[in-house]
């Protein structure tokens, strides 16, 4: 996803709806943004165009069953604008 958007803004937010609802569609499963530091975030984000092991490693440590959790859907909605700010 990261290398079909075609601008670097919106990137980051794009690739985590869309990873979002793969995940809780196909494995019943959801990411805790609030595992992943930001500079962790943005520098497997940077890289993924080429590798995107990092960022694989990134969510699986931060993967989590809890995908009906109104607080995991928030933290997603709060770690959104905090991977985005400069």
């Amino acid at each position: 996803m990261n290398k079909a958007h075609p601008f670097m803004e919106g990137n980051g937010r794009s690739t985590r709806i869309w990873l979002g609802l793969i995940l809780k569609k196909q494995l019943q499963r959801c990411v805790d943004w609030s595992q992943i530091s930001k500079t962790n975030y943005m520098n497997a984000m940077i890289i993924s165009a080429v590798d995107s092991s990092e960022l694989l490693k990134l969510i699986k440590y931060a993967i989590t069953k809890d995908i009906n959790s109104r607080e995991m859907y928030m933290k997603g909605i709060d770690y959104s604008y905090y991977y985005e700010e400069n």
